[in-house]
């Protein structure tokens, strides 16, 4: 499912900036969030990963994850959940979209310099956000996407009544994509199929940020991964709970970028190019994986000790990006 490369067309809107490391995000396994048994036997909708030809590109919604922002909207419909810390030690979340596009989603957020990084690897991606600095605006106008910010004359966003600005900003994906691309849009790198053997039996993972954490914990009545966050239960807008098939948890190089949010904060940059180490959460088993991704054009590949393809179970993907220690 890789795509082939296109290192001239973005190389250059993908520059580096001040190399200083963050502090690393921690993992760990634990008891973790309990599963309580709220929407367990809901049918969990499998994804197919059949070769049949793209119908458009794939679609990117930016979706808050602080407190005041849950439960969101149309996550579980995410064909890929990415985590990345953002200012504060904080999380926030994008969301890929090729083989369903829900009726909602949200609430949305703003994009980051990295995310034009981590978009590279797919073909001319739609990217949905709430805005970005203005010194960043122009580097994703020249980005090879296209950039849809949520503005007051498009019919694509609109607020809801019952939340606070910012955390009441959500999108029609019908909007801007008229029907789902399909699954050959999804230019991940990543392979499904049956699980190598090996692996570690793990009742639960966590990974901790400074200020933010994810903890997956393995349900047998749904052959999936509850997730909670910050120490709560992780749900959709109906009361269910989020649960993918495959959790990855990749380490990866965070370091300082040349933006600041109003606060001064620093935005960490995620570099999501190169190579190292990764969990892959499937079938309630822990597999330890190496993952490399040699330029933003190309998916991330993840490989066993062997240098075997490491597959994913069919369903929903989450990638919990933590600093490297």
């Amino acid at each position: 499912m890789r795509r082939g490369t296109r290192r001239g067309r973005c190389a250059a809107l993908l520059t580096a900036a001040v190399a200083v490391s963050l502090g690393a995000a921690g993992c760990t396994a634990g008891p973790g969030a309990q599963d309580d048994g709220r929407a367990s036997t809901a049918p969990v909708p499998e994804r197919s990963h059949s070769a049949a030809p793209a119908s458009g590109p794939v679609l990117a919604v930016k979706v808050d994850n602080v407190r005041a922002a849950r439960p969101q909207t149309g996550l579980e419909d995410a064909d890929v959940v990415y985590a990345e810390p953002v200012e504060a030690g904080l999380s926030r979340l994008m969301a890929i979209y090729a083989t369903e596009l829900p009726e909602s989603v949200g609430p949305v957020r703003s994009a980051r310099e990295s995310d034009l990084e981590l978009l590279g690897q797919f073909d001319r991606p739609v990217l949905a956000f709430s805005g970005a600095q203005s010194k960043l605006l122009p580097i994703i106008d020249k980005a090879p996407l296209r950039a849809e910010p949520a503005s007051e004359d498009s019919d694509a966003y609109v607020r809801a009544g019952d939340r606070q600005a910012p955390h009441n900003l959500y999108l029609r994906p019908d909007e801007l994509l008229g029907k789902p691309s399909g699954a050959a849009a999804l230019t991940t790198g990543f392979t499904y199929g049956k699980a190598p053997a090996g692996g570690r039996a793990e009742s639960s993972h966590t990974v901790r940020y400074p200020s933010a954490s994810f903890a997956f914990t393995w349900s047998d009545s749904r052959d999936r991964w509850l997730v909670s966050m910050d120490g709560s239960p992780a749900r959709t807008a109906d009361g269910g709970r989020l649960a993918p098939a495959t959790v990855v948890v990749q380490h990866v190089r965070v370091r300082e970028s040349d933006f600041r949010d109003f606060r001064g904060s620093n935005s960490p940059y995620v570099e999501s190019v190169g190579s190292g180490e990764a969990e892959v959460l499937r079938d309630g088993r822990v597999y330890d994986a190496t993952w490399k991704r040699g330029a933003a054009e190309d998916g991330t590949t993840f490989t066993t000790g062997d240098g075997k393809p490491l597959n994913f179970a069919e369903g929903q993907v989450w990638v919990v990006f933590a600093g490297r220690s």
